[in-house]
């Protein structure tokens, strides 16, 4: 499908029309590794291809007494005989190539004589590649000639951008277009990648500044670990360099040293990072797809593994199109070929009868044919290339979206889906500008335009209605269901088999290994037939894609902080609530929180502080501490008041009652104090674990208890106001059981949830409704130091000793993003986008999920961050730490 250009020289071609007529034509003449192309400069002049395996005789022009009448040749010139020619773009028109058959000799004369030997050499060694019978000899045979020629050369130093730059490898490498590679040279200084093509084409050397990189991918080629591809946009679809290795550890190296350089400058991502992105609004539907494709292998630079989107729309008869309506929508949780139920059960019965290996589909969703397909107006020559110089039959050409959805809907083998370009802003593909030549259907018009649905009045508005589409409410509700399908857990093995979403072994990711396979044919014609047939993108997702947080789902607090303009809008005083006003100072705080500012800070405690509670006016700051003390600190007298002992062993956490009339502090020593701060005194004792309390929560008149003897457990009888001298009755409503110590626990702001950590590291998220695990997520290496849910409930965030920081998709249980740092985070508060980290030591970190990054260090306690409290409003943060102090923190904004 794809040839190696091996070089290039600037020749006058001589084209002996009889022998007292030559004819001299200015260009250049390429050696490819199955063909010898010449370029005329004229542009009216065609481009001459010609096979080598039809070439009867190639020599330095006069040997042998080669046209001795031919006195215009000069000792440069290199001759060829041969049997057929093509030509291709005549007066510069795309076309079918046309075919001249017969004996004919052309003489190259090259601008630099002294090549002629050598290009002679090259073009006798891959002719007789081309004669052999087999295509894996004639593979094995080309490689071994390529590697030949690139061992006797290297990379040109004079190139370099700077005399200053330092060299850091060099090695072989082939630059990736569609259909054709160019071998050279790959070198790596510490500001700049370069590549120097062995044939001096496109240009003698491209050159990227590492400085300008944003994004690089690891790329499946041709089955083999061998491909980079480098990007200097955020969100463009085209990449800047696409590099494919002749060694794996050769590409590995050049993306360390990158990966390397780029973590100064720019946060390497993952599907989850953007997964998280996506959910909370940051992404366009679209910009998200082109990531996962990224991320899954996909290039426009590889035919065979280019991006896939799904089609959306299903209607294409109405007039006007209507996307409050799902039922203009296409079913997003079935494949392609499953959404005709008729053509779906004829597939089934024979998939049922079939041997094994079984397959559903015997065609793809995505191949080098359907993408060429669709950009037939304007890659023609990509078509004319792969079809060995034709265009399709005019019947099945790209003619009609309603045409093309209809046969994707009824066909017997069609199952295709879209590209990147039905959802972008270019209409080129659309529109025949290049007015080609396209053939005539059996009704007698002429392939010309697509023609559109209906409801749109031009190339421009259907592509911004699909784009409207794409980022509708009903997608963005059900484009996690298609992600399952072709990114994700439904991919392969019995799940998609449920979903019927089964294709060909050979288009899947180790479907067959071609290292084990010992017959060079079979291993060409194997990865033939993969490269042409379609290839499934790497699986990014083993389980269920979470949904998008819509407009529908995300409570007030969410709505507020994705929309930006909120703030700014005009609304009456009339028109905004209180609760508005909360959430809009929220969100105002939350997007300042690099100001924070140390205001005062005390050292009240003996031993580090372990809970922070606050009374509702904030002029009472109640703290435990593992000295075994809860300590009454004012505020406004910045003097201490109270000192209370429940025990001579650690307290483990504080929280006030509603009322702030009772405190309640959990100990080491296995029981729960409830202090009343009226009466002065202990007033009451819950010993309810066999070992020490680690945790405490409440809400509404139910207390929650974690413990190191790895339970939960959910009391009742816990009223509010605790007054008079009764003790009271405490239930076990439930207990949670867990393999290990309970280090931390969790509620959401329902209370219908509840998220625990244990000393193993495992992430485990319960239905308190009926006392089950949701979810158990294995994600730290060691213990869990503190876990939060997001203020929608919708993910949860756990800190552990590795020093990582996980957000967990509620819904799915999915890991969706995973950010490290050099220590362990002992403690955090956050708003679903942001947190604010205490580490281990002492300084507090503002880190923006979103973004991947730390945005700010902030100089805080001499020994680890221990509890963080954070008031209503977000803005005022009392943190504890192992120094004893505790720190008043304020907003400056």
């Amino acid at each position: 499908m794809c040839y190696n250009s091996f070089v290039t020289f600037l020749c006058s071609l001589i084209i002996i029309l009889c022998v007292l007529i030559p004819r001299k034509i200015r260009g250049s003449l390429k050696i490819c590794s199955k063909s010898v192309i010449f370029e005329p400069d004229a542009i009216s002049q065609p481009i001459i291809k010609i096979p080598l395996r039809d070439c009867i005789k190639i020599g330095k022009h006069g040997e042998n007494g080669a046209n001795r009448h031919f006195a215009m040749a000069k000792s440069g010139g290199i001759s060829l005989i041969f049997s057929q020619v093509y030509f291709i773009k005549e007066h510069n028109i795309v076309a079918p190539y046309k075919i001249e058959r017969g004996k004919m000799e052309y003489v190259f004369e090259l601008d630099v004589s002294g090549k002629v030997e050598d290009v002679v050499e090259t073009l006798l060694q891959l002719h007789r590649a081309s004669c052999l019978d087999k295509l894996g000899d004639q593979t094995a045979m080309i490689t071994a000639i390529l590697q030949s020629r690139l061992a006797r050369t290297s990379f040109d130093k004079n190139r370099f951008q700077s005399v200053s730059e330092k060299l850091h490898m060099e090695c072989k490498a082939e630059m990736v277009t569609p259909l054709v590679t160019n071998p050279g040279h790959v070198c790596i200084t510490d500001t700049n990648l370069y590549f120097q093509p062995l044939n001096g084409y496109p240009k003698p050397v491209v050159q990227i500044t590492l400085q300008d990189v944003r994004r690089i991918y690891k790329r499946r080629h041709g089955l083999m670990p061998l491909g980079l591809e480098v990007f200097c946009t955020e969100d463009d679809l085209c990449s800047d360099i696409y590099l494919k290795f002749y060694e794996p550890q050769d590409r590995d190296d050049i993306y360390f040293y990158i990966a390397t350089y780029l973590e100064h400058h720019v946060a390497e991502r993952t599907a989850e990072s953007y997964t998280l992105q996506w959910q909370r609004g940051h992404l366009s539907n679209r910009q998200y797809l082109l990531h996962l494709n990224n991320l899954a292998d996909r290039s426009c630079n590889d035919l065979s593994q280019y991006p896939v989107f799904p089609w959306i729309i299903s209607d294409y008869c109405s007039s006007e199109l209507d996307l409050s309506n799902p039922g203009t929508f296409r079913d997003l949780s079935k494949p392609v070929g499953a959404l005709n139920k008729e053509r779906l059960e004829r597939l089934l019965t024979r998939y049922q009868e079939m041997p094994e290996p079984k397959f559903m589909y015997g065609s793809h969703y995505s191949s080098p044919g359907y993408v060429l397909f669709y950009l037939v107006r304007i890659a023609p020559e990509y078509m004319l290339c792969l079809q060995n110089g034709r265009f399709d039959n005019a019947d099945r050409m790209f003619n009609s979206i309603a045409e093309t959805w209809k046969n994707c809907l009824d066909g017997a083998t069609d199952f295709k889906e879209l590209i990147p370009e039905f959802y972008g802003d270019d209409v080129s593909f659309l529109v025949n500008s290049l007015k080609l030549d396209l053939g005539k259907r059996q009704g007698g018009q002429m392939v010309d335009d697509v023609e559109l649905p209906p409801w749109a009045r031009s190339p421009e508005d259907f592509l911004q209605k699909s784009k409207d589409a794409l980022e509708s409410t009903y997608v963005s509700e059900h484009l996690h269901e298609w992600i399952d399908l072709v990114f994700g857990y439904k991919q392969k093995g019995s799940d998609a088999v449920g979903a019927h979403n089964v294709f060909h072994p050979l288009t899947y990711e180790g479907g067959v290994d071609l290292n084990s396979i010992e017959d060079p044919n079979e291993k060409v014609a194997m990865l033939t037939q993969i490269l042409e047939f379609g290839q499934t993108p790497k699986q990014l997702f083993v389980t269920p894609h979470p949904r998008r947080i819509t407009s529908k789902f995300r409570s007030l607090s969410q709505t507020s902080s994705y929309n930006a303009s909120t703030a700014d809008s005009p609304v009456s005083p009339g028109e905004e609530s209180f609760e508005d006003l909360t959430e809009e100072s929220k969100t105002l705080a939350w997007n300042n929180i690099t100001k924070l500012q140390l205001h005062e800070q005390h050292k009240i405690h003996k031993e580090a502080v372990t809970g922070i509670a606050v009374s509702c006016n904030g002029s009472s700051v109640f703290t435990t501490s593992q000295d075994s003390t809860l300590k009454m600190f004012s505020k406004e007298s910045k003097m201490l008041q109270r000192s209370i002992s429940f025990s001579n062993m650690a307290l483990s956490s504080c929280l006030l009652l509603p009322g702030d009339a009772t405190v309640i502090s959990s100990s080491w020593d296995n029981n729960v104090y409830f202090y009343s701060i009226a009466f002065g005194r202990c007033q009451d004792t819950l010993m309810g674990h066999d070992d020490a309390v680690s945790k405490i929560c409440w809400h509404d008149d139910r207390l929650y208890s974690a413990s190191w003897d790895s339970t939960v457990k959910v009391w009742s009888g816990v009223p509010a106001e605790m007054t008079g001298t009764k003790r009271h009755q405490f239930d076990v409503l439930a207990e949670l059981e867990h393999d290990v110590s309970v280090d931390t626990i969790s509620l959401n702001a329902a209370s219908t949830l509840l998220v625990s950590g244990t000393k193993e590291g495992t992430v485990t998220i319960w239905d308190l409704t009926t006392a089950t695990i949701l979810h158990q997520i294995p994600c730290h290496s060691g213990t869990v130091c503190d876990t939060a849910f997001s203020p929608d409930s919708r993910h949860v965030l756990s800190t552990g000793e590795d020093g990582c920081l996980n957000v967990i998709d509620v819904q799915t249980g999915m890991l969706i993003s995973s950010m490290a740092s050099d220590e362990p985070q002992r403690c955090f508060i956050w708003d679903g986008n942001s947190v604010l980290s205490g580490s281990q030591s002492g300084e507090l970190l503002v880190w923006d999920l979103l973004g991947g990054k730390i945005s700010e260090r902030i100089q805080g306690h001499t020994g680890a961050v221990t509890c963080i409290w954070m008031n209503e409003q977000c803005s005022s943060i009392i943190t504890g730490g192992e120094d004893r102090q505790i720190m008043f923190w304020k907003l400056q904004y």
